[in-house]
Parts: structure tokens; C-alpha cells; sequence
């Protein structure tokens, strides 16, 4: 995975998961790829590309629910698609961020390749921190 920063675009993963969300009008496609994080097959062990997807889906919801992470290039598409898209996505929004939690506690947890690959190299504390961060975004937005 070429990866260059620890924020949720940070990676190719991410960034092709984006280029397919500009396809999507509604939120069929992120609940959908937080279903595979948190789907039976990947109980036993979720896989980087699956839980750097999650992420950058999780990202999306922060923004759409008003608790955007920083903006920057990579970004940009999805900051375009979230404007198109918020007049209609209050549907469900409750369920997306219990998801959404549950689904950053199994990218968090010892069954998490991504944790793995991050935990092996030397910037570990900073993507937890980022996914920590990201995890209070999301909460928060609850609230709302």
C-alpha cells in the first residue's frame, strides 16, 4: 500500500475508495464499505485495505455530519461530494455512526492488519492518534 500520511486519505486504498464514492449520490456505498469492515468474514482478521476503505468512509460521515478533519488535496473530491450530497444524507444517521464506531474499534483491535502495519513501523502513536481523533469526530456528531 503506498501510503504518505496517517490521516484517512493518506493512502492509495483510500484515495481509489474516493475516486469510486464520486459515483455514488447517496450513502448506499459508505454504509456498504463499513458492512465489510464489520461483516462476518472479517471478524477473524480485517485486512489493510478493507480497514484503510473503513476509515476514509468514517472520514466522509465526519464531514457530512459537520466535523470535517483538515482539507487538502487529497480531499478536495470528497469535500465536492459531501456538499452535493448533504441536503439528503440526515437518513439513518444515527446507525451510520454506531457503525461507524464499531467498525473503528475493529480497525483499533489485534485483528486489524492495518493496526499491524502501522504498529510495525515509526509512526504508530501518530495514525492512532488520527484515528483516535477521527473516532471523537464521529461521536460527536451523534449529538447533532
Amino acid at each position: 500500500m503506498g501510503t504518505w500520511a496517517v490521516d484517512a486519505f493518506g493512502n492509495d486504498f483510500a484515495l481509489d475508495w474516493a475516486q469510486d464514492l464520486q459515483e455514488s449520490k447517496d450513502l448506499f456505498f459508505i454504509e456498504d464499505t463499513l458492512n465489510n469492515v464489520l461483516s462476518p468474514d472479517s471478524a477473524d482478521y480485517l485486512e489493510a485495505p478493507f480497514a484503510a476503505e473503513g476509515l476514509a468512509a468514517i472520514e466522509v460521515l465526519a464531514r457530512l455530519y459537520g466535523k470535517p478533519g483538515a482539507e487538502d488535496e487529497n480531499t478536495k473530491d470528497v469535500d465536492a461530494w459531501v456538499e452535493e450530497v448533504s441536503k439528503k444524507a440526515t437518513k439513518r444517521r444515527a446507525d451510520l455512526i454506531e457503525k461507524s464506531q464499531r467498525a473503528i474499534g475493529h480497525i483499533l483491535s489485534e485483528r486489524s492488519e492495518l493496526r499491524e502495519l502501522w504498529q510495525d513501523s515509526e509512526h504508530y502513536e501518530d495514525w492512532r492518534a488520527s484515528v483516535d481523533e477521527l473516532k471523537q469526530r464521529i461521536s460527536a456528531s451523534a449529538g447533532e
